[in-house]
């Protein structure tokens, strides 16, 4: 019979933190509800749901990234819930990015002014900021027993690698990713977020045990903060530059050496 209830713990605390991801969800999706109902500015607007998409995430992967270091329930487990989570933020952040190098993106394609840009980007390094604090907290509380308060303040360094590859890696997933996210616009919106859930599971088992493959600068900042603290320059150079240099490439590459595909991206764009 000890036998039997032995698993049970642990099953325990992974709903545990399964429930609590879902409950921020739902909690940052009743927040854009009342946001999309109430203001009218669309400033304001834009800023406080682009903080909601950004906090949703950054909180969620926190969770994520504890899980996949404890023991799994099955060796796919922590990949079926990357899927499984980039699914859910697929379907709930439309019209956010989340992400610094979208909106860089979306500046260089001409598809967001400057100073629309700058304040998204204000929004996410906020709301990333904010999810650090928020988790910190949680996981004061004990809920778990992965939830320990010493977690949140230690350098956890997830570069496996030398400066020269870790760039390399995070510019490629960046690069790959957002090339995808580009062009998969055509595609039926079911679809879409589908493909985009397998790749970024993809990227994340290609390229996570090597640097995290994280290649978003504002969710780095949430999960290697005090790493930032210790080593400012590389984790500067490897989460911040190099998933903007593989925006460039990107943009570059299909600007000037395959023209066709910006022209088909310009004109869908319009329609």
């Amino acid at each position: 019979m000890t036998a039997l209830w032995g698993p049970w713990p642990e099953v325990q605390d992974t709903c545990t933190s399964l429930g609590l991801m879902l409950l921020n969800v739902l909690f940052m999706g009743l927040a854009r509800v009342v946001t999309r109902q109430q203001l009218n500015r669309p400033t304001v607007h834009a800023f406080i749901l682009e903080f909601l998409a950004t906090f949703q995430l950054c909180f969620c992967t926190h969770e994520l990234q504890l899980l996949s270091e404890q023991e799994p329930l099955h060796p796919t487990w922590p990949l079926t819930l990357i899927y499984f989570f980039s699914l859910v933020h697929g379907l709930t952040l439309v019209g956010t990015s989340s992400n610094p190098c979208g909106v860089m993106m979306q500046i260089m394609l001409g598809g967001m002014s400057a100073e629309t840009g700058a304040l998204r980007l204000l929004a996410q390094v906020i709301g990333a900021l904010c999810s650090r604090h928020c988790i910190s907290a949680l996981w004061n509380l004990g809920l778990t027993k992965y939830h320990v308060s010493e977690r949140s303040f230690a350098c956890r360094n997830p570069i496996q690698v030398d400066l020269p590859k870790a760039v390399v890696i995070e510019a490629v997933c960046s690069f790959i990713f957002h090339s995808a996210l580009l062009h998969f616009q055509e595609v039926r919106t079911k679809l879409r977020i589908h493909l985009l859930s397998a790749l970024i599971t993809f990227l994340v088992y290609a390229g996570g045990s090597l640097t995290g493959a994280v290649f978003n600068p504002a969710l780095a900042l949430s999960l290697h903060f005090k790493c930032f603290d210790e080593d400012f320059l590389q984790f500067f150079i490897v989460y911040w530059l190099a998933p903007s240099l593989g925006i460039l490439l990107m943009i570059l590459m299909f600007s000037f050496f395959l023209p066709w595909l910006h022209n088909n991206y310009t004109i869908n764009k319009k329609e």
